[in-house]
């Protein structure tokens, strides 16, 4: 038995290895495709050589793992069991009494290794990668576009000239009619370059461009040009061969990406705690010195004169000082002194408070964002065994193996993933809920929903039944399906209609008695409602009888008859009474007045459906009672 379910295990490992492989690449193309197309125009026209492409996509690659680990583990795990599922190994693994828990079992162990690998690349790789990557970025935006004169219009990407080509000859490089205007010296300075043909190309050192003209002439000016010159002399050369060289920064340059160990996401746990500290101390800090100058210029003591003190002392002056009489005794410039002084006092608070409170909510968002990146280490190292487990399951559940509803399934699943993290990070980095439901709303939201497909699939439980869920709603409702009864091809046995007629008298008899005993269409009393557990067996044996009767005219040849049979109404023998027939659930629903109230209603209604379907019955039956009284007797 061991050696069986190790066998089993091995299996179970390998067919999900395999397609794990395939689906993590996939993955991992895909985000880097999505992550270039965010920088591509970083990157075109730069001439950048492969080895700087080949460490951008590297450090790319490296930060994007444990972004790309969860999505390859849903798409292997719902393939892995849908194939298991299309081919019948699942249900042959669940006869031979294995649940599927112990199945899943050696994949659940591997999965929570990946989970720590991800946690190991989110704390130690990624940071390291993602300052690299940071640093490549920018180095590349302050490289230089790589030279290519288009024809036909004037190129001034070249700091201080204008080059103007008319025709290039794309194999050899060739260029026809070339006009070149110098502005390194001025633009009243301007020295003019014209040749017939021409060649440019780059030095070893890719630091100048070397031009080489045939066939053209040059003109400069000999002294400044003003706005007074009337005529300026200038200087005019022929040419057949000339030689210029052109400073241009082509390279490219790797930058000092020091600045950027500052962000959250270049650091690793111990670095953003201490980060956390120092930022505190600081926010703490300004706190503080806020604090005490705004208590210092909000509580300074006001001097006053030394006699108007003798006189205080002395009881001769009141206590406290009416200001607005004290201000009215001012002459108009005295006023005007004291408004100004005290508006410009006020401007300069307002001003310093605002630099320190703009100060506090930079420094308040630095914490957050570091608490942030701290937290999400373990949100989506966590995603691979969330991921798993609803992939697992879903799979077991549908299964259908391939690359078709897999994908769609995996895809939509990882998108409400996305948006979920996505939006409730940013909104907690705002500050506008609280940081840590914020980073952990992803994994509240789809942990239950992996632990109930997971016991939906462990208990062989149907999911996603569509019948089901209708009848659900049909009886949430009340929508109930209308009576088809057709003629049958073959009759065994006639009705008796005799003996039916009389039943219909007796079920005509039962609905009235109902009716008068029961006043259905006044409002119900809500106690009596949500204390109910008993059938109410008078309807039952109503429903009971009708259908027995419907069951016995089916057998006729009689169109009328069938036709009056479909007027019929198919009756709810609990509805009009109380939600449940358990009475602990009615008392539970009772409870909670929102929900009691949909329900009360819904049985208030229920109950006037119920008297109309009683009259309906009524009326039916004495109609095939005429039928039959003129057909049949």
């Amino acid at each position: 038995m061991k050696l069986r379910i190790k066998k089993l295990d091995i299996f179970i490992l390998k067919s999900f290895l395999l397609l794990f492989a395939g689906t993590f690449f996939i993955c991992l193309f895909i985000f880097m495709m999505q992550f270039l197309w965010r920088y591509v125009d970083e990157m075109v026209g730069k001439g950048l050589e492969i080895s700087v492409l080949a460490q951008f996509f590297f450090y790319s690659a490296l930060t994007l793992i444990p972004l790309s680990l969860p999505l390859a583990i849903l798409l292997a795990a719902l393939m892995t069991f849908g194939n298991f599922g299309e081919r019948y190994e699942l249900l042959s693994m669940k006869a031979a009494g294995i649940p599927l828990l112990r199945i899943i079992w050696p994949l659940v162990i591997f999965c929570t290794f990946l989970g720590c690998t991800s946690f190991y690349f989110q704390n130690v790789i990624a940071p390291e990668a993602k300052l690299k990557l940071l640093t490549l970025l920018v180095s590349m935006k302050q490289t230089s576009p790589e030279l290519d004169i288009p024809e036909g219009v004037f190129y001034s990407d070249i700091d201080g000239y204008n080059i103007y080509v008319k025709k290039k000859d794309k194999e050899t490089g060739i260029m026809k009619d070339v006009l070149i205007y110098n502005f390194s010296d001025g633009f009243e300075n301007a020295h003019i370059i014209w040749s017939s043909e021409g060649k440019m190309e780059m030095t070893a050192d890719k630091k100048h461009l070397y031009l080489h003209l045939y066939n053209g002439e040059q003109f400069e000016n000999l002294k400044s040009q003003t706005i007074s010159s009337k005529n300026v002399p200038y200087r005019r050369e022929s040419f057949r061969e000339k030689h210029i060289m052109i400073e241009f920064d082509g390279g490219f340059d790797m930058v000092d990406g020091s600045y950027l160990s500052d962000r959250s996401d270049s650091k690793d746990m111990a670095a953003i705690d201490r980060s956390i500290d120092s930022l505190s101390y600081r926010a703490d800090s300004i706190g503080r010195s806020m604090y005490t100058q705004i208590k210092a210029q909000t509580y300074k003591p006001t001097r006053i004169a030394k006699k108007d003190s003798i006189l205080l002392a002395e009881n001769r002056l009141p206590a406290t000082i009416n200001t607005d009489s004290l201000f009215n005794t001012y002459t108009l410039a005295q006023k005007n002194d004291v408004l100004t002084n005290v508006t410009q006092t006020i401007g300069r608070l307002a001003d310093d408070w605002d630099l320190k409170g703009k100060q506090m909510k930079d420094t308040d968002k630095k914490i957050r964002s570091h608490l942030t990146d701290w937290h999400q280490k373990f949100t989506l190292s966590l995603s691979c065994l969330i991921f798993f487990f609803i992939g697992a399951s879903l799979g077991a559940i549908i299964r259908k193996g391939g690359l078709g509803l897999p994908v769609v399934i995996s895809v939509i699943i990882f998108i409400l993933y996305y948006i979920i993290d996505s939006g409730s990070t940013r909104v907690a980095k705002s500050g506008e809920m609280n940081m840590i439901l914020g980073v952990w709303m992803s994994t509240l939201v789809l942990a239950p929903i992996g632990a109930f497909f997971t016991y939906k699939s462990n208990k062989d439980s149907i999911v996603f039944n569509l019948e089901m869920y209708l009848n659900f709603f049909r009886w949430l409702f009340g929508l109930r399906s209308s009576r088809h009864i057709y003629k049958k091809e073959v009759i065994i046995n006639d009705p008796e209609y005799t003996r039916i007629y009389s039943q219909l008298d007796t079920l005509s008899k039962e609905c009235q008695a109902y009716l008068s005993n029961h006043p259905l269409g006044s409002a119900p009393n809500y106690y009596r409602i949500f204390t109910n557990d008993g059938p109410d067996n008078a309807i039952a044996n109503i429903s009971e009888l009708l259908e027995k009767t419907i069951s016995e005219l089916a057998n006729t040849k009689d169109r009328y008859l069938l036709n009056q049979l479909n007027n019929y109404p198919i009756l709810s023998t609990q509805a009009h009474k109380s939600p449940s027939d358990h009475r602990w659930l009615n008392i539970l629903l009772g409870i909670f007045v929102p929900i009691g109230l949909f329900f009360y209603f819904r049985i208030w209604l229920f109950g006037r459906r119920l008297e109309k379907d009683l009259k309906n019955i009524t009326e039916t039956n004495n109609n095939i009672q005429e039928i039959i009284k003129n057909k049949y007797i």
